[in-house]
């Protein structure tokens, strides 16, 4: 839970022995913690916010007071859901940014070869981007870069993610989808990418496309984050070679 209301005198455990395994399970979420008790001395106070209470109430209590203690419980956690957001976001694309989307795909690859699934991943990289700046600036090379965002992630599944991962480099997972699914997804983000239309304020409309590597991790396989990424990689790098506006697949071995 976010927030927990705990009782000091508790049968098994007590409220502050939870306080204090809680505290050194150091959870990836806060969980803010009220301690409702009629001990009242300050000794009592200080070895229960010691423990790792953030709040401590005495009973009797008024009903008002608890309902005002636990809005304040509200702000702290969303607080800091904005900031572990904002951690995690890149700030122009609104994209996952490199470090947490590389922890996903850990997690997914991780999943994957738990229960001997596929796993597909994408690298896009925008063709002749450095152009668009140089003709048009960087305020619309940050617009195009938010409408292939927006592209991109709109041609995924719902449960696929998409991550900036740099430049003018984006990265896509894609769990469960072979090679196939893979490639059919990548040609619909392409053939998507190559009919949008950045419109400026004189109506001028600024096109992009893309190039795409693809590479997939096969059911059992042990390849790590790293491998397939690299495999990707090289794909990219292959269909640059090639004229770009393309979708290659990487070597198979």
């Amino acid at each position: 839970p976010n927030i927990a209301i705990l009782d000091w005198m508790m049968p098994g455990l007590e409220g502050v022995q939870i306080c204090e395994r809680l505290r050194k399970m150091n959870p990836s979420r806060y969980v803010y913690v009220i301690l409702l008790t009629a001990r009242s001395k300050t000794e009592d106070v200080i070895k229960g916010l010691d423990s790792g209470a953030d709040d401590y109430i005495i009973k009797p209590f008024h009903p008002e007071e608890l309902k005002y203690r636990l809005r304040i419980g509200e702000r702290i956690i969303e607080l800091e859901q904005r900031i572990i957001s904002m951690a995690s976001t890149d700030y122009l694309t609104g994209l996952l940014n490199r470090r947490a989307f590389m922890e996903r795909l850990e997690a997914e690859i991780n999943r994957a070869q738990r229960g001997y699934n596929h796993l597909g991943i994408i690298i896009a990289d925008l063709d002749h981007f450095k152009d668009i700046n140089d003709i048009y600036g960087h305020q619309v090379g940050d617009r195009v870069l938010q409408d292939a965002s927006r592209c991109l992630t709109s041609a995924c599944r719902v449960y696929d993610f998409v991550g900036r991962y740099g430049g003018e480099e984006f990265i896509i997972c894609l769990p469960g989808a072979n090679i196939n699914e893979t490639c059919n997804i990548a040609e619909r983000m392409r053939n998507m990418l190559r009919e949008q239309r950045t419109v400026l304020a004189d109506n001028t409309e600024v096109g992009v496309t893309a190039s795409f590597g693809i590479a997939d991790m096969s059911s059992g396989s042990a390849m790590s984050s790293d491998d397939l990424i690299k495999k990707a990689d090289d794909a990219l790098y292959q269909a640059k070679g090639k004229g770009r506006n393309q979708v290659v697949i990487a070597d198979s071995k």
